[in-house]
């Protein structure tokens, strides 16, 4: 077996053994007990000016190769989100571009009628982030003109999502934390957005752990009043919400709203700390996923869904279960930088050329956080080819000064 030396928090080394090789089969036919959402990371040329502030270039052919990887294990595909470094790196013009490739590309694999994908359309296969990230915050106008502007801003992009094929993810809007007055501010913008909606969306409630700019969201710090008036939304407009997507890291309060929810509204969890239990259900509901952690953990995620499928829940979980520790450290504070352990672990499994991001958030993590991150994704069987990571992982230690 591939030894390492691992760096440790107090300055020490350690020696770390990979484990062998696992497998992990591919779907034969469609998903079908659980409907789920990896959301997927951008890669950008290696190349380009990857540094805060400069204009997003992306590798093409390994951003959408990722993605036509998720898709070959039966999964969908959640673009242009957070994972995507929305507000953290890609910018509108590169957004619009991903998003309408991205939805080419799912057209392509419909066509094709994989296996694992056979019978989906499109919106089946992708769902893409509508927001208002566009906008300025600086010269974002208070009162009634910066709502106006918030929902001109959320036009614009639900029209490309929709022009390109994907189903629409209201995301949650710094703009509209920025001006909205209170709960009847957010009722009337996404009362108007939903109204105007040609098709069913998912609705999208994402924590300060994940953005510190969006405290307050729904009109409330207070998490019990804001739910109220998200739950009110979505009585009101249940014809027109798919599901909810919600990141609060909150496994009790995430089952109670979904156990408030109208018929036919679904629950697509966005815990990336207590996903076996709520997809795994308390035996009358249970929840999908639109899942960050999904991006790395997907094969693994693909056959837990499997054995949903094939009646063995026990399986499933367990295998949910032993991907938990590696998600809690991946999505570990500070929270919004968890999309540099998805782009790292692409890395070492060999799905993009170089450990680089938009924005240069590959320098969002420490050497020995990434060093845990090796560790628990080769214990959790997620390290495809060990001995590519262990090459990878050994230049990473070295050229950051570990073992010099």
């Amino acid at each position: 077996m591939t030894s390492l030396i691992l760096p440790n928090h107090d300055g020490g080394t350690r020696v770390y053994t990979l484990s062998a090789s696992r497998s992990w089969a591919r779907p034969t036919a469609p998903l079908t007990s659980r409907r789920a959402y990896a959301a997927a990371h951008v890669i950008p040329e290696t190349t380009a000016d990857n540094t805060p502030g400069a204009p997003a270039r992306l590798d093409w052919d390994a951003t959408l190769g990722y993605r036509h990887e998720l898709w070959s294990y039966g999964l969908g595909v959640a673009d242009a989100m957070d994972t995507a470094q929305r507000g953290m790196g890609l910018d509108w013009a590169a957004t619009q571009q991903l998003i309408k490739r991205t939805g080419a590309e799912a057209a392509s694999v419909v066509a094709a009628g994989n296996p694992a994908t056979a019978g989906k359309t499109v919106q089946d296969l992708v769902s893409c982030g509508a927001g208002t990230d566009q906008l300025d915050l600086a010269t974002l106008p208070a009162g009634p003109a910066g709502l106006k502007t918030v929902l001109e801003a959320y036009r614009e992009q639900m029209a490309v999502v929709a022009e390109a094929g994907p189903k629409v993810i209201l995301m949650a809007s710094r703009a509209l934390a920025q001006v909205a007055r209170g709960p009847e501010d957010y009722m009337h913008v996404y009362s108007t957005l939903l109204a105007e909606a040609e098709q069913p969306v998912i609705l999208h409630w994402l924590g300060t752990m994940f953005d510190p700019a969006l405290a307050g969201y729904w009109g409330s710090d207070d998490i019990a009043e804001a739910t109220a008036t998200f739950l009110s939304l979505i009585r009101a407009h249940a014809g027109k919400v798919d599901g909810v997507k919600v990141s609060l890291l909150d496994a009790s309060h995430e089952t109670a709203l979904r156990a408030a929810l109208p018929d036919g509204v679904r629950l697509y969890t966005g815990d990336d700390f207590n996903y076996p239990e709520l997809i795994d259900g308390d035996g009358t509901r249970h929840s999908d996923a639109l899942l960050g952690i999904f991006a790395a953990i997907y094969p693994a995620a693909s056959v837990a869904l499997q054995k949903y499928d094939a009646g063995d829940p026990a399986r499933a979980r367990a295998i949910l279960d032993s991907t938990r520790e590696l998600g809690k450290h991946i999505f570990s504070a500070p929270t919004f930088y968890y999309k540099t352990g998805i782009a790292f672990l692409s890395w070492l499994n060999g799905q993009q050329p170089g450990f680089q991001m938009v924005g240069g958030l590959h320098s969002g993590r420490s050497v020995v956080h990434l060093a845990r991150t090796f560790e628990l994704a080769d214990q959790a069987g997620l390290l495809r080819d060990p001995a590519l990571a262990a090459f990878r992982m050994s230049d990473y230690l070295r050229i950051n000064g570990v073992n010099s």
